[in-house]
C-alpha cells in the first residue's frame, strides 16, 4: 500500500486514499494547501460554471466552531445547516453505512454496548477529528434555484480535493458532522450571507497510529452496480 505523498498513477491514488479520523497536530503549510487547492479546481464542472468557494480555517478561529458545535450538539440544539438533508439512509445504503460504523468500531475497540465510547466518536466528528485545518466549501446563494446541479459540481471539487491532499501527504475526511451548527460557522469564520456552507473536509498529516485510519471501506464490483446497454 502506498502512503500520502509517494508518486502513485490515478488509480493507485483512487485504490489508497482513505479517511482519515486521526491526525497529527502539525501545522499544514499554507503554501501546501494552495497546491491542493490549485489541483482541486481542475474539477469539471456544469458548463464551466466553478461554482465552489473555499473557507479555510485554523487556529483559534478553527478551535471555536468545534467547541460551540460540540456543545450545541451535545444539548441538543437543533442542527442548523445551510443545506437541508436527510441522512436516514434503508435497504442496501443503509447496510452499507452500518458495515464502515462496525468497522472502525471494531478497530477502535469500542463494543456495542460501550455507550460512553460510542459518544466520543460522535464527539470525535462534531470537533471535525481535531485535524488542524478545515475547508469549509460553499457555492454563491444566487445558485440555489439550480442547487442541484451546483451540489453535483462541488462533489467534483471535493473529490478532487482529497486525492491532491493525499498526493501531498495529508490525509482528508469529508465532515459535515463537524458544520452541523452553521450559524457559528458562519460568525467565527466570517462567511458571507451570500455563499451557501454545502460540506467540510478536515485536512492535516494522518497519524498512522491511529486504528481507525487504517480501516478501508467495502465497494461493491462494477458488475453489481452497472449495465453496460447496446453492446455486443
Amino acid at each position: 500500500m502506498n502512503t500520502p505523498g509517494t508518486d502513485a498513477s490515478l488509480r493507485e491514488l483512487l485504490q489508497d486514499r482513505r479517511s482519515i479520523r486521526g491526525y497529527r497536530p502539525d501545522p499544514v503549510p499554507v503554501e501546501v494547501i494552495r497546491e491542493v487547492l490549485a489541483d482541486a479546481v481542475l474539477a469539471p464542472s456544469s458548463m464551466n460554471t466553478q461554482p465552489w468557494k473555499f473557507h479555510v480555517l485554523t487556529g483559534a478561529v478553527l478551535d471555536r466552531i468545534r467547541s460551540e458545535n460540540t456543545r450545541l450538539m451535545l444539548s441538543g440544539a437543533p442542527v442548523q445547516r445551510d443545506v437541508v438533508v436527510s441522512e436516514r439512509y434503508e435497504g442496501v445504503h443503509r447496510e452499507r453505512q452500518v458495515d464502515i460504523a462496525k468497522r472502525l468500531f471494531a478497530a477502535m475497540g469500542i463494543a456495542r454496548e460501550d455507550q460512553e465510547g460510542r459518544i466520543d466518536w460522535t464527539m470525535r466528528g462534531f470537533r471535525q477529528f481535531d485535524a488542524p485545518v478545515s475547508i469549509v466549501i460553499a457555492h454563491d446563494r444566487s445558485l440555489e434555484p439550480i442547487a442541484p446541479i451546483a451540489h453535483f459540481d462541488l462533489g467534483a471539487v471535493v473529490h478532487a480535493l482529497v486525492l491532491s491532499a493525499w498526493s501531498h501527504g495529508l490525509g482528508t475526511v469529508i465532515n459535515s458532522q463537524g458544520i452541523m451548527q452553521g450559524a457559528v460557522v458562519r460568525r467565527e469564520a466570517q462567511i458571507p450571507d451570500d455563499h451557501v456552507i454545502f460540506t467540510a473536509v478536515a485536512l492535516g498529516y494522518p497519524d498512522a497510529d491511529f486504528a481507525a485510519n487504517h480501516v478501508r471501506s467495502a465497494r461493491e464490483s462494477v458488475d453489481d452496480v452497472t449495465r453496460f446497454v447496446g453492446f455486443d
